[in-house]
């Protein structure tokens, strides 16, 4: 099966891979420590949008959304090919034409997997008959039933009380003696009667319901019972495929997924496109260049994955696989240059007391949470500068947007700047390009914008909860069915630009590679960049004025 592909296949050039990576696949070496990295160059990157492309205009594969990946390979002779892969499944095959195929052994538990998943099958149909027994809504609708003629009964039985009340106080007055003592017992006797009745319904309804509520309390035991019995099916073939899997590095070890993470891992491991394609290269004697990843395809409520977005390896099944995957990669030249210039930035302005630089795109303002996202414009310049380590980053940039950034060399100069800001006192100009025009030129923008923490870190328009957010624009340029704007924004808000372009109650056109708020055209980038700032210096109060040339 032909599973390499000449570059000319993906792009219409054969260069050598860029020194510029937006992304880069670690890990450390279980044997050595030593720090291992594959990047995501803005050449595989374009290999990846080509590929988009095409899944876009075959019909043949499933609309199902599911991860993809190319990986740039170097072969014995120097010339460099594309191998591809899809996560999981595509189309219901795991050996589909032309794509990298899965790794070895699943095909050992494939009569295991077939009659555990038929098991699964079978549990899944009882549990579903289980929470469906009829008598589930036999019980509830009678429940309520009784519950509506107790309250009645009540309703009735308490004017009947107040009447007998207001009785008893009548006769108090007007009889006395034998006939006073007859009359109350009279009164004395409903009040009994009634006291029966309402025992009588309620033993009805006990009897009627206990028999319905016995059931579905064997039922829920049942219940729990088949949730436990697919959970441990689950577990051992889990493990089953954990052994059988076998992964290999470029050392030529190979190991089993048990043997590489003997505490277990999830579902799907080992499924996934960073692993296959690097264990494809390793067993063949491929040299790796460059890998790229992206979603493709619909996405649950679960996933939040967007469409030709980029993403890294993912935390669970990946990352813990990329040390022993990757070792033995030899570090090129090119990758040894990329080790000692990826960490310098386009410094625009520095002093004593702050550093103004340039931000690329695809580069974090500041380090995330996770082991993925620690490298920024902080992280990079606390390493860099001797006294780095009391740096603060004023303000952010959004990961996708370049330009300027501000960071503070001590806690009183953010505090000054900050507050500043916060104040509003901050003059900022964006320039953008909109994928497609519009037929305002000049205006203001004012929406509340909210983050709904279920799906971040996608901001809307949201009149209950969302915070305020004033955005000035005006076009500076028409490109074709391209808009080149200005954006002044006076608030400061996540994503403020960007939804504010993209709604129909702001421009209605979103930002010119902006997939997560609906850009459909081809881009390399987000089309937005912070191009000049103003504020007063902390020490000198004069006004600070920077520029940084729009780089599209």
């Amino acid at each position: 099966m032909m599973v390499l592909h000449p570059l000319s296949d993906f792009i219409n050039y054969n260069s050598p891979v860029s020194v510029s990576p937006s992304y880069y696949y670690e890990g450390r070496c279980p044997q050595s420590g030593e720090r291992l990295r594959l990047p995501r160059t803005p050449l595989v990157e374009a290999i990846a949008y080509s590929l988009m492309q095409h899944l876009a205009t075959d019909d043949s594969h499933s609309s199902e959304g599911k991860m993809y990946g190319v990986l740039l390979i170097e072969l014995p002779s120097g010339e460099q090919k594309i191998l591809k892969a899809f996560s999981g499944l595509l189309n219901g095959c795991s050996v589909v034409e032309g794509w990298v195929p899965p790794i070895p052994g699943r095909e050992q538990v494939v009569l295991e997997e077939t009659r555990t998943l038929a098991e699964l099958d079978t549990l899944k149909q009882e549990l579903i008959t289980l929470k469906q027994l009829p008598e589930r809504l036999q019980y509830q609708t009678r429940k309520n039933e009784f519950e509506l003629r107790l309250q009645e009964m009540s309703d009735r039985h308490q004017d009947c009380k107040n009447q007998r009340h207001e009785k008893r106080q009548i006769l108090c007055k007007t009889l006395a003696g034998e006939a006073l003592a007859v009359a109350l017992e009279q009164l004395n006797e409903e009040s009994r009667r009634e006291g029966i009745e309402r025992k009588q319904l309620k033993r009805q309804r006990d009897e009627e319901l206990q028999p319905l509520q016995q059931l579905i309390k064997a039922a829920d035991m049942r219940i729990r019972e088949l949730k436990q019995q697919r959970k441990e099916l689950s577990r051992q073939l889990q493990m089953q495929m954990h052994a059988a899997y076998s992964l290999m590095n470029f050392l030529g070890q190979s190991l089993s997924l048990q043997q590489l993470i003997p505490g277990g891992m999830p579902t799907g491991t080992g499924d996934c496109c960073a692993p296959k394609l690097l264990h494809y290269a390793a067993t063949h004697g491929f040299k790796p260049l460059a890998m790229a990843e992206f979603w493709w395809g619909s996405s649950s409520t679960d996933d939040h994955k967007v469409q030709g977005e980029f993403y890294g390896a993912c935390a669970e099944r990946c990352q813990p696989l990329m040390g022993f995957l990757l070792s033995g990669l030899s570090q090129s030249k090119s990758n040894a240059e990329i080790g000692t210039t990826e960490q310098t930035l386009p410094i625009l302005y520095e002093d004593e007391c702050l550093i103004v630089v340039n931000k690329p795109a695809g580069l974090l303002s500041v380090p995330g949470r996770y082991f993925d996202t620690q490298d920024s414009v902080l992280s990079r310049l606390r390493h860099l500068l001797p006294d780095g380590t009391e740096l603060t980053a004023v303000h952010r940039l959004d990961q996708e947007t370049s330009g300027i950034l501000v960071l503070a060399r001590d806690l009183q100069v953010y505090r000054q700047i900050s507050s500043q800001f916060q104040q509003r006192q901050v003059r900022k100009i964006y320039e953008a390009v909109l994928s497609d025009s519009i037929t305002t030129d000049r205006g203001m923008i004012e929406l509340p914008l909210w983050g709904n923490p279920q799906n971040r870190p996608y901001q809307q328009v949201d009149w209950q909860y969302g915070k305020a957010s004033v955005t000035h624009f005006q076009v500076i340029a028409s490109e074709g069915n391209y808009t080149r704007v200005e954006f002044m924004p006076l608030t400061g808000r996540t994503h403020q630009l960007r939804v504010h372009a993209a709604d129909v109650r702001g421009l209605g056109v979103p930002i010119l590679g902006d997939r997560l708020y609906g850009c459909h055209a081809g881009a390399s980038r987000l089309h937005l960049h912070a191009r000049e700032l103003s504020f007063k210096h902390p020490q000198s109060g004069q006004t600070l004025h920077l520029e940084a040339k729009t780089p599209f």
